[in-house]
């Protein structure tokens, strides 16, 4: 149980420091967010939990292939944002681009054989 709690309070401590830091240096938040944190704290607790090197290595071609779809939402958010689109209006756009960008995303990567969803 103490796993789950840590996993929480660690992704609880780098939302509100990277909101923080956004909230005096859109630059300073922004390069705090895009570090793959996330990623290396999933990669940490899915070793020391599992140990499973083949599981490592999968996790980490996912997130390889699935990281240039979701820069989607980063540029499209800007733009709408740029030309007058409020803000839900424009996030949701993206959002909505961005989904959409995955799936095609993934249906080209398993069309080309470079990936394979388990049952």
């Amino acid at each position: 149980m103490w796993i789950v709690l840590t996993k929480y309070g660690l992704s609880a401590l780098m939302i509100v420091v990277i909101s923080e830091a956004a909230k005096r240096s859109g630059f300073a938040g922004g390069l705090i967010a895009s570090l793959p944190l996330v990623s290396l704290l999933s990669l940490l607790w899915l070793y020391w939990q599992t140990k499973d090197i083949p599981a490592v290595i999968d996790f980490s071609f996912g997130v390889l292939w699935f990281v240039l779809p979701s820069l989607v939402l980063f540029l499209l958010l800007p733009l709408l944002l740029k030309h007058g689109i409020p803000f839900y209006l424009a996030l949701a756009g993206a959002v909505i681009a961005t989904i959409a960008t995955y799936a095609g995303f993934l249906i080209g990567l398993q069309r080309l054989g470079f990936i394979g969803l388990k049952p």
